[in-house]
C-alpha cells in the first residue's frame, strides 16, 4: 500500500512538472497555410499557395519583376482585364500568359484553362490581377482544386487569406463549388497561350476607372495633395476629371447603351455626376503650392458619393 501511494505521489509530481513546461493548448500548426512572400512594396499581398503556385497583386515596377525572379518564378499568369507589362517581364526573362476573368466568377471553361495552365506552364508560377485580392485569389483556388494541387475544402481558405471581398459572391461561389477534374480529360485539354488577350471595350474602360479611383484614394490619404516624393505640381482636380471622362466614355459604348438595362445607364450617370461634383469641389479649394490648409469637408463628401455610386453599380452589374 505504501509503495502504491508513493508511486501515485511521484506520478502527480511528474505530471505537474510537465504541465509547467508544455503549454496547455499547443498550436496544431504555427506556420500559416499560405505564407506571405516577397517584398510587400514590390509584390503587394503576395502569398505562396502551393510549392509551385504564388499569387498576389500586380508587380510594382521593375522591382516587382526582380522580386519574382528572386523567388524563382518562371511564368506570370495575369487574370486581370488590363494588358500585362510584357516587355518588362521579358527584360527579366519571365513569360507572361494572359487569361482574364471577370468579377462575376470563374466559368467552367475559364477554370479548366487556368487549371491546365497552372499544371503545364513552367514554374514556379505567379498569378495576379491588379489588387491581388479578388479575381486572382478565386482563379488560383478554382484552378488548383481542379488540377489536384489543393483539396476542395482549402478553396475558401485561399480567398480568406487574400482578403477577397464578401460582396464578390460569384467568386466565392465558384471557389466553394470547385471539384477535381478527371486527370485524363485535363491532360487532353489543349489551351493556346497568349501574352496579351483581346479585351472587350467596356472591360478595358472599367480597368481605367479602377485605376483612376485608386489614384484618387491615394490623393485623399495625403489630404488631396501630391504624395511626398511624387509629382509636386500634380493637378488633383484633373484626376477627378479623368475619372469623369472615363465614366462618360463607358456610357457611349454600344455595349452599355444598347444592351444594358436603363438602370445600368442611370447608375453610370449618377457616378459621372458625382465625379463632376468632386472635380468642382477640388478646383474651388485646391491650394497654392506650400499652403497648409485642410481640404474642406465637401471634398471628402463628394469623393464618398463617387465611391458609393461605383459600389452600387458594381454590386448590381459586376460583382
Amino acid at each position: 500500500m505504501r509503495i502504491a501511494i508513493q508511486f501515485i505521489a511521484t506520478s502527480v509530481l511528474v505530471i505537474s512538472a510537465l504541465s509547467l513546461i508544455a503549454p496547455a493548448n499547443p498550436p496544431l500548426d504555427a506556420t500559416p497555410a499560405f505564407p506571405t512572400v516577397g517584398n510587400p512594396k514590390n509584390l503587394p499581398n503576395a502569398h505562396r499557395v502551393t510549392a509551385n503556385i504564388l499569387s498576389g497583386a500586380q508587380p510594382e515596377g521593375e522591382a516587382g519583376f526582380k522580386d519574382l525572379v528572386d523567388l524563382g518564378v518562371k511564368t506570370i499568369v495575369s487574370v486581370d482585364g488590363a494588358s500585362p507589362d510584357v516587355e518588362t517581364a521579358k527584360k527579366y526573362g519571365l513569360r507572361y500568359v494572359h487569361l482574364p476573368i471577370t468579377y462575376s466568377g470563374v466559368t467552367p471553361d475559364e477554370g479548366k484553362r487556368l487549371a491546365k495552365a497552372l499544371q503545364e506552364l513552367p514554374g514556379p508560377i505567379y498569378v495576379h490581377y491588379h489588387h491581388g485580392q479578388h479575381r486572382s485569389a478565386a482563379a488560383v483556388a478554382v484552378a488548383c482544386v481542379m488540377n489536384g494541387q489543393l483539396k476542395p475544402e482549402q478553396a475558401e481558405d485561399v480567398l480568406k487569406t487574400f482578403g477577397t471581398g464578401i460582396n464578390f459572391t460569384g467568386l466565392w461561389r465558384d471557389a466553394r463549388n470547385a471539384r477535381p477534374l478527371d486527370p485524363q480529360a485535363l491532360d487532353a485539354l489543349k489551351v493556346t497561350y497568349v501574352s496579351c488577350a483581346k479585351i472587350p471595350a467596356v472591360a478595358e474602360a472599367m480597368v481605367g476607372i479602377d485605376e483612376s479611383l485608386d489614384a484618387l484614394k491615394s490623393l485623399q490619404k495625403s489630404d488631396w495633395r501630391a504624395p511626398a516624393g511624387g509629382q509636386a505640381d500634380l493637378d488633383v482636380a484633373h484626376e477627378a476629371l479623368q475619372l469623369r471622362e472615363k465614366l462618360h466614355e463607358v456610357g457611349r459604348t454600344d455595349d452599355a447603351v444598347r444592351r444594358r438595362p436603363d438602370d445600368y445607364k442611370l447608375k453610370l450617370q449618377h457616378a459621372e455626376t458625382a465625379a463632376q461634383t468632386l472635380e468642382d469641389a477640388l478646383r474651388a479649394w485646391q491650394p497654392h503650392s506650400g499652403e497648409q490648409t485642410t481640404a474642406p469637408a465637401k471634398v471628402d463628401a463628394a469623393f464618398k458619393a463617387v465611391t458609393a455610386s461605383c459600389t452600387a453599380c458594381h454590386k448590381s452589374y459586376r460583382d
